[in-house]
């Protein structure tokens, strides 16, 4: 497949799918450094402090990941109408997926700011739960503003302008730096709270997020004239329904994906506080690398969608194939960088001048080290799989897969990280198993149903 001419026609899709991506892949990082500039200043103050916002992010990406969900539906419905130069469906779509994320952003605050209390009824550490307790609180509202990002942020990338979002999280970043720095160490007039200042400077630089693509959008003619006017702000059924017909195995798809790696937070947390704080290290650094396989997949649904639209099965096959050539190369890379640096990456999280508690952050160090060496082995498969979904969110076949999803990470992936983390000597490096064995199934289960579905369209069956 990948051999002579063939092979060139896959690699000279790489330009153009890279400058489609770059934009996306920076935003995509900026949520995650959100995160890792809170661990890394939170590491500061203890491995205690570390393991509180571990868990409280456990219980805020559960509620995202169904935001996320949902939001997905939008750019493919946008990138097949834009393709059919369908410009009053495009601004019914946005206008209708809008009211759907702000909706379900408000809900999800309240549901994670209500269920707070189970957080006692987890096996956790009494110290380490009492810390999360007011960070979770103020992460909870955050939600509202990041879950309407994504419909300002999906709608922008199904018209193939990947460039606002970007610019939205690296001027947000900056500002929830400058605000973490300030709040969570109590510099100049600001009082020191510590992990509960990391949410909310984390509040409002989601806030800012929002307010800049709104003004962007406005100012740029050819964002502008796909915005809905005043008369096309209406409930659409069709629409409506058509949104969540794709949104919602989106969601149960993602939802059941982060849940897969919260349960190695939860399960580390069982094993205690050490363990956890390695898995929260990890986890960051594992991050960061997944969202380069979801900004390209991010393209991948942009560019299916578009030959979809365009009804060119085989131009969407070579497109698609491309794509997938393009994570793995960019997955090897970073499985060399978690093999060769898994021993330091460690200490960015960590003060090693903390003389007090040197002896627990070195444990911490030695776990997350050997969670990095099972991290380097799955990040091809990671991203083989992200970028499959996103091909298939292209040609809006969602349901299939959030049933593979559902399987390789409940069925298989889970029990093999509770019985290897659990039940044998293996501790926070087993439960890493369960996850390398769920991506590993998810990839090729994905990969089979893509062949399969691109098939039966190139026969002329759907």
């Amino acid at each position: 497949m990948f051999k002579g001419i063939y092979l060139q026609d896959y690699t000279r899709e790489f330009g153009y799918n890279l400058k489609l991506a770059y934009p996306v892949i920076l935003s995509l990082v900026g949520h995650i450094i959100v995160q890792l500039v809170d661990n890394i200043m939170v590491g500061q103050l203890g491995p205690t402090e570390l393991a509180a916002i571990s868990l409280g992010n456990s219980y805020l990406l559960i509620a995202l990941s169904i935001g996320l969900g949902f939001s997905t539906a939008i750019t493919p419905l946008v990138a097949e109408s834009h393709m059919a130069n369908r410009p009053q469906v495009i601004k019914l779509i946005f206008s209708n997926g809008l009211i759907i994320c702000f909706t379900l952003g408000i809900l999800l605050c309240l549901s994670i700011y209500l269920a707070h209390p189970i957080l006692y009824n987890m096996g956790q550490n009494p110290e380490v739960v009492e810390l999360a307790i007011p960070y979770l609180k103020w992460v909870s509202i955050s939600l509202i503003p990041a879950v309407t990002f994504q419909a300002f942020k999906q709608f922008s990338d199904g018209l193939s302008k990947t460039l606002p979002a970007m610019y939205a999280t690296v001027i947000s970043n900056g500002l929830n730096i400058v605000l973490n720095y300030f709040l969570i160490f109590g510099i100049w007039i600001f009082p020191k709270l510590g992990i509960e200042g990391a949410a909310i400077g984390t509040f409002i630089a989601r806030s800012i997020m929002v307010l800049f693509m709104i003004f962007y959008m406005i100012d740029r003619k050819e964002i502008r004239r796909h915005l809905p006017g005043f008369t096309d702000w209406q409930f659409k059924p069709m629409i409506f329904k058509k949104l969540l017909s794709i949104g919602y195995p989106s969601a149960l798809q993602m939802m059941c994906e982060f849940l897969f790696f919260i349960s190695a937070i939860w399960l580390s947390g069982i094993l205690g506080k050490l363990s956890q704080a390695a898995n929260q290290i990890a986890l960051n650094l594992s991050a960061v690398t997944y969202m380069f396989a979801m900004g390209i997949g991010v393209v991948a649904t942009i560019r299916v969608g578009n030959y979809k639209g365009a009804k060119d099965f085989n131009g969407l096959k070579r497109i698609a194939y491309s794509i997938f050539l393009l994570i793995v190369l960019i997955d090897i890379v970073f499985l060399f960088v978690f093999l060769i640096g898994r021993h330091h990456l460690p200490w960015i999280y960590l003060d090693s001048n903390n003389l007090e508690e040197i002896n627990e952050i070195k444990t911490v160090v030695y776990i997350a080290s050997q969670l990095l060496l099972v991290s380097s082995i799955f990040q091809i498969f990671d991203g083989i799989q992200a970028v499959i979904l996103g091909a298939l969110r292209g040609l809006q076949d969602v349901k299939i897969p959030a049933w593979i999803c559902f399987f390789a990470y409940g069925l298989i992936g889970f029990p093999v990280s509770y019985y290897f983390g659990m039940k044998t000597n293996f501790g926070a490096v087993g439960i890493w198993f369960g996850l390398l064995a769920g991506l590993i199934v998810s990839s090729i289960l994905l990969y089979l149903r893509f062949r399969i579905r691109l098939n039966h369209m190139i026969l002329g069956r759907l």
